[in-house]
């Protein structure tokens, strides 16, 4: 990542943190593109549809249960103040997709608004001709409620392809009730980890305190090489680490599936299941730790609560586990909301963007459900009527005040994140299998990363 993106992303974070403390207190489409431009507004932004002409909509999302559930009863309120706009949702689990959703945007067949992951903007705008340029309908999207800084993060060949959502991280989060029954504190650092695998395997074998992915892999050993070395994971498009400072981290994974603290990425493919959230072990308790977005929390909190095999679950977050002496971790644009630039109506696209984002009504319902809003109007509301999931805002303002690093912009690249065919899939699924060796998958995850980012 070049020096003034990490430096845009820490000026953002810093705008975002300032307004949370003043605000918050702690199906087919038309192939035409986009022309329709901002004007003919006599209200404020928002207030007014269009016009009175009858208009269909698609929106897309991924997410968990409870953003589905959210986002329809937001979709539903829009709909009965703009009775001439209908609206038809399409969702679903993460697993596989983006590469749906990049076929649909490459293909011209997009929905008319989608939910984006940032890296989508640099991967998939084409330097900003597949998104519309959402400064074209201020008129009914204020933008004024966004960061500049975030604003400018969101942008292609000077176009905003994106309203950014919110600024998001990861923390540990932990399944209490799991480690009160096997009678083992909360790992806070490289021994108490390690410690926690031993007691557990102790418990029952088929319980562990930690669960990770193959890309949750890829996170984890970046915040332990950071915890470690106190250097980005990328900076000016370059790996910052050695081949032998990888292959350590490696190793560190290895130990970590040796001494019962994760498991195999075999077992965790073997549970059947299309994400953790919906893990029968994580569950039940079996799998008691994660390493995730603060902006994921309601859904994995939601999913031990309502067990119905083991109700009553407490699920909490926990503090930094301490790899060394330094920080480690990173923060990123977790989310933006972009139109299509084959939508045939991206005027009233851009009006469901600002019911969602800064609609007093659309901020009521949707609440945290995509993390810690960035628009300052959301956050005044939050705050006023005592909304969004707590555990979402501790989690949030936990990290955005730990985590030093900034997400380089090729890191979620679909080249590397993508499951199965994905540089991450392939190197730490092999890795687990005892398929390669810790030299070998460090020298494989440097030759993939490099190729994505054109080295």
């Amino acid at each position: 990542m070049k020096k003034s993106m990490k430096k845009a992303v820490a000026l953002t974070m810093a705008a975002v943190t300032a307004a949370s403390l003043t605000a918050c207190g702690g199906g087919d489409k038309a192939a035409a593109p986009a022309e329709t431009k901002a004007a003919d507004a006599a209200a404020p932004a928002g207030d007014a549809a269009a016009s009175d002409e009858k208009v269909e909509l698609t929106f897309s999302w991924w997410g968990g249960d409870a953003r589905h559930e959210a986002t329809e009863k937001a979709i539903a309120a829009f709909m009965a103040k703009y009775p001439n706009i209908s609206v038809t949702p399409e969702y679903g689990a993460w697993s596989g997709w983006e590469e749906k959703q990049s076929l649909n945007i490459l293909g011209g067949n997009a929905a008319d608004v989608m939910q984006i992951n940032w890296n989508w903007i640099e991967a998939y705008s084409g330097n900003g001709a597949n998104f519309a340029n959402l400064e074209d309908y201020a008129d009914v999207l204020d933008l004024t409620q966004f960061p500049e800084s975030a604003r400018e993060l969101c942008k292609a060949d000077g176009k905003l392809m994106a309203v950014p959502v919110a600024m998001t991280g990861r923390v540990f989060y932990w399944n209490k009730t799991t480690f009160d029954e096997v009678g083992c504190a909360l790992p806070t650092d490289t021994d108490s980890l390690l410690a926690a695998g031993a007691a557990f395997k102790a418990f029952n074998e088929d319980y562990y305190p930690l669960a990770l992915g193959e890309y949750d892999r890829m996170i984890f050993m970046v915040y332990y090489l950071e915890s470690k070395y106190n250097k980005p994971w990328v900076e000016n498009g370059e790996i910052q680490y050695t081949a032998e400072e990888i292959q350590e981290g490696m190793d560190f994974l290895c130990k970590l599936e040796a001494e019962h603290v994760i498991p195999t990425i075999a077992t965790i493919n073997g549970d059947m299941a299309d994400s953790l959230d919906k893990n029968a072990k994580w569950i039940d308790g079996k799998y008691a730790g994660i390493y995730e977005w603060d902006s994921s929390a309601s859904k994995f909190e939601k999913a031990v609560e309502e067990s119905t095999n083991k109700p009553g679950q407490e699920f909490v977050i926990g503090d930094f586990i301490q790899f060394g002496e330094n920080k480690g971790g990173f923060t990123k644009i977790s989310m933006g909301l972009a139109v299509s630039a084959t939508s045939a109506h991206p005027k009233e696209a851009a009006m469901l963007i600002n019911f969602l984002l800064n609609d007093p009504e659309g901020i009521e319902i949707c609440s945290t459900e995509r993390g810690i809003p960035c628009s300052a109007a959301a956050l005044k509301v939050l705050d006023e009527k005592g909304l969004g999931n707590a555990l979402v805002k501790e989690a949030n303002a936990k990290v955005t005040s730990y985590a030093p690093f900034a997400l380089d912009t090729k890191f979620e690249h679909n080249d590397l994140k993508a499951n199965p065919d994905g540089v991450y899939y392939k190197v730490f699924g092999k890795l687990s299998a005892g398929d390669i060796d810790s030299a070998k998958a460090a020298q494989d995850l440097i030759d993939g990363v490099n190729e994505c980012m054109g080295n």
